[in-house]
């Protein structure tokens, strides 16, 4: 019997590895932080300047932003330019209210959310909280 570690869970754990949405997160910081829109190969320059990303993979997921409408894109000869239309903790707060609205039962999810916060996010949540109070 073997122990070794199918290939989905062994590449779970492989620390070169991004976390889920954490490509889209790079791509947005990139174009926020550039002075004007940029064609994929310029986002893929600047996120992996050693060369190990593929251009498709930006390609992929600056498509994917489009979609989504957190990127605008521009026509540029037989290219596209792309640029910002959130930043990234927008995107990332809709990510998570993606995956809330998901699930049925709102208040356990939140609890288990809270449950995990270290003391200065929770501190933060707390504060956010208070600063809407009840209409």
């Amino acid at each position: 019997m073997s122990t070794t570690q199918p290939a989905s869970e062994a590449d779970s754990s492989d620390p070169k590895r991004r976390r889920p949405g954490q490509l889209e997160t790079q791509v947005v910081t990139i174009l926020v932080e550039a002075a004007g829109p940029l064609t994929p190969g310029e986002v893929r320059d600047r996120l992996d300047p050693t060369g190990g990303l593929s251009y498709s993979t930006v390609v992929t997921t600056l498509t994917r932003l489009f979609d989504k409408g957190a990127v605008s894109r521009q026509r540029d000869g037989r290219a596209y330019r792309y640029g910002a239309v959130r930043d990234a903790a927008a995107l990332v707060a809709e990510r998570m209210s993606r995956l809330l609205a998901a699930e049925a039962d709102h208040t356990s999810v939140l609890r288990r959310f809270v449950g995990t916060l270290d003391e200065r996010d929770e501190q933060i949540l707390r504060t956010l909280l208070g600063e809407h109070p009840d209409t």
